[in-house]
């Protein structure tokens, strides 16, 4: 009896452990997102940035666009300051769009303030 408490107990470590990081690949993943590069501009209308990453909601073409940008490292990294991620700044983004085109969503790879390319993704080019 003792070897089998022991048994289940691992098991629920194992399935614990794999649930928690098959749900943070889900999120942080690609999967969501098409694989053709995607190109939005806009003017920025509100952010919200910090961990796990930063998202700006951004009115382009008569439309609110959620944009997901890096963490605040890969942010830093990249030269991308939070303060240039301000309500009414005019930027472009060049990443991926969600496969559902029902949703208005993409997460940048890179983005173009005043002309200026801050590449989030490096690895990704």
């Amino acid at each position: 009896m003792h070897m089998t408490r022991r048994l289940t107990c691992a098991a629920i470590a194992v399935a614990g452990t794999a649930l928690f990081m098959t749900s943070g690949l889900a999120h942080h993943g690609w999967d969501w997102a098409e694989g053709e590069t995607f190109e939005l501009t806009g003017v920025i209308i509100a952010a919200q940035l910090g961990n796990p990453h930063g998202l700006l909601t951004v009115s382009a073409n008569n439309e609110k666009w959620t944009v997901e940008v890096g963490q605040p490292w890969r942010n830093e990294r990249a030269g991308l300051k939070d303060a240039m991620l301000v309500k009414g700044v005019e930027a472009t983004f060049q990443g991926h769009r969600a496969k559902d085109k029902g949703k208005r969503v993409m997460k940048a790879e890179r983005v173009i303030i005043k002309g200026k390319l801050y590449n989030l993704y490096p690895d990704r080019d």
